[in-house]
């Protein structure tokens, strides 16, 4: 009975102990000492779209996280980027035991275009403002503010036992920070193969983009891929009276309108089978099923009958492709004349799943369009980001689902992957890793806009999140690290 008892004890202790930590992270994270942390990293101009941009964003890594991981028994280096002069790299480990599995965090340290002289009055992005919840100021919310949070969260477990750097966690973390993620993640991959034994790993868990809405603890697992494209056709040099030359003139922005309809249709639904995904696993339309019907104030309505019929709004964007024309370039529209255009251009995007094959994109839509008759069409392919997926059954997206609710009294929503697309193939291929996000910011953020703010009440909450999601690892490491 004693026995018991004891574990009785034991276990009371240990959750109030958690209920102390979390509720001491979210306290502060809504203090003046969080604050002014977070105001030193908004005021870096780390700009990683602009020229020149190397000086801050090795000052940002090295004056701003080195010293912080270093407080807590982290070693850290910073590394030049393979593909990039001004983009360099951190890893910092903070190794036990080599035995013990290991946490991979990510975040990343540059920020999109401030576009200074866009926003509202009294604000200015490289001053951090606080307006009631909000936290205005470039990067507050993408990504500076995310990965500050997580490293409170890290730095309240570790000083439960005293000192930080002397703690003793009972896992292995690891940090990788990148400084062009807005600039498309440059050099990430090629870095990340070439280092794959410094950031081995059992875990992949990391905090950016939104929540589903901003009351709503998120999980998601990966992203869908983006595909850019042009359709080009070019029939000769200069314009040509319609009158004198109409009918008798192949029109290439008409080539290019019958070549966008062949491909999607009038209602957005996709026409060439080889840009339509396999059907998702019954684990990812379960948890698209759960996820709360979102009303975001000053959200575009939903247009109920645009895209995939037979599929949820939610299902159209977590589940299935989405083909969208970006933009047309055909003539002058500013100065129309009556003429026919030699050239006409389209940029297409192919948001897309796991499950869509995209080898041999180009060839395989120029195939499509002959067989359609389609004729002197080029297509072009730009840019283009795998898609990643981890399985939503897998049993760490259940531990993390059960710590959220455990921190918050209430069900995280589980998107089994973002609509977006972030570098997540670089943790899930390169890596190999299982992966999970849990974000800290919402869809109102104005993320790379003008205005762009944080929310403190959001930041507070996932810093508690995290502090319980350390803290569980430490506690049921079994339950996260399924590879050791």
């Amino acid at each position: 009975m004693t026995d018991v008892h004891t574990g009785r004890d034991e276990a009371a202790d240990s959750t109030a102990r958690r209920r102390a930590l979390t509720d001491s992270a979210g306290a502060f994270a809504r203090s003046s000492a969080f604050f002014v942390t977070l105001a030193a990293r908004v005021a870096r101009r780390t700009e990683s779209q602009a020229a020149g941009n190397g000086a801050a964003a090795h000052a940002y890594l090295g004056e701003e996280i080195v010293p912080e991981l270093e407080s807590l028994g982290f070693d850290s280096r910073i590394f030049d980027n393979p593909e990039s002069d001004e983009h360099p790299l951190l890893i910092a480990s903070r190794i036990e035991n080599p035995d013990l599995p290991t946490v991979l965090l990510y975040g990343h340290g540059d920020v999109q275009f401030a576009h200074d002289s866009q926003w509202s009055a009294g604000l200015d992005p490289w001053i951090l403002t606080q307006d009631g919840d909000r936290l205005y100021g470039r990067g507050s919310a993408d990504n500076k503010g995310q990965h500050t949070v997580n490293s409170l969260a890290l730095r309240t477990v570790l000083a439960a036992d005293g000192n930080p750097a002397e703690a003793v966690l009972g896992f292995n973390v690891k940090i990788l920070m990148e400084t062009a993620e807005e600039a498309g993640s440059k050099g990430l991959r090629t870095f990340a193969a070439a280092h794959r034994d410094e950031l081995a790993a059992d875990l992949f868990l990391a905090s950016d983009g939104p929540r589903i809405a901003a009351d709503v603890p998120t999980l998601f697992l990966g992203s869908r891929g983006a595909l850019n494209f042009r359709l080009v056709a070019h029939e000769r040099e200069g314009n040509h009276h319609s009158g004198n030359w109409g009918g008798k003139l192949r029109n290439p922005a008409t080539v290019i309108a019958a070549a966008i309809t062949e491909l999607v249709d009038g209602n957005g639904v996709i026409r060439i089978p080889a840009l339509r995904p396999d059907d998702p696993p019954a684990s990812v339309l379960e948890a698209i099923a759960k996820l709360p019907d979102v009303d975001e104030e000053g959200a575009p309505e939903v247009d109920p009958d645009w895209g995939e019929p037979g599929l949820s709004p939610a299902e159209r964007v977590f589940a299935f492709n989405v083909l969208e024309v970006l933009a047309l370039d055909a003539g002058d529209p500013g100065q129309v004349v009556n003429a026919i255009p030699g050239t006409a251009s389209a940029t297409l995007q192919l948001r897309f799943v796991v499950g869509t094959d995209v080898d041999d994109f180009e060839e395989r839509v120029r195939s499509f369009l002959r067989e359609r008759g389609i004729r002197g069409v080029d297509v072009e392919l730009e840019h283009c980001m795998p898609a990643t997926r981890l399985d939503p059954s897998a049993p760490v997206v259940a531990a993390a689902a059960a710590s959220i609710a455990e921190t918050t009294g209430g069900e995280a929503a589980i998107e089994p992957n973002l609509g977006g697309t972030i570098p997540n193939d670089v943790f899930a291929e390169v890596l190999g890793l299982p992966t999970v996000w849990v974000p800290h910011s919402y869809p109102g953020c104005n993320q790379h806009a003008p205005d762009e703010h944080a929310l403190t009440s959001i930041l507070a909450q996932g810093a508690e999140i995290m502090t319980g999601m350390f803290w569980d690892m430490r506690a049921h490491p079994g339950d996260w690290f399924t590879s050791k």
